[in-house]
């Protein structure tokens, strides 16, 4: 089993950066593909940016596409998720999430872990 937590977030002008980082406990992530999902208030949880196991594909969210980068240190068991030019319509609890599934996949189903989320707030 894999615990992760995030950490990171916080309030931000519009434009500005954050990077999350998700650290994972337990077991080693080199096995899992590990993924990063938001939820705003009242909305779904969706997408954001998953990367493979030895982080040679990623996949990003249209919405972040240009905008957010996520990469993988296997070595640390650490993900992370640089955000730039964040814009209001990013405001929402971020969660990490790790998955036994390979492949690139978007579906939160997919994913076994999941951690409790940070608040990134954007404001304009």
């Amino acid at each position: 089993q894999v615990e992760v937590v995030e950490s990171g977030g916080g309030l931000v002008q519009a434009g500005g950066s954050l990077r999350l980082s998700c650290a994972a406990s337990g077991r080693s992530i080199s096995s899992y593909a590990m993924g990063w999902f938001r939820q705003a208030a009242g909305k779904e949880r969706e997408f954001v940016a998953t990367i493979t196991l030895m982080g040679l594909s990623k996949r990003y969210a249209d919405s972040v596409l240009g905008r957010f980068t996520i990469s993988r240190d296997n070595a640390k068991n650490t993900v992370y998720l640089q955000m730039n030019n964040l814009k209001p319509e990013d405001t929402a609890v971020y969660y990490c999430s790790a998955g036994r599934r390979p492949g690139l996949s978007n579906l939160a189903d997919e994913y076994d872990y999941w951690g409790l989320g940070t608040q990134v707030t954007v404001s304009s």
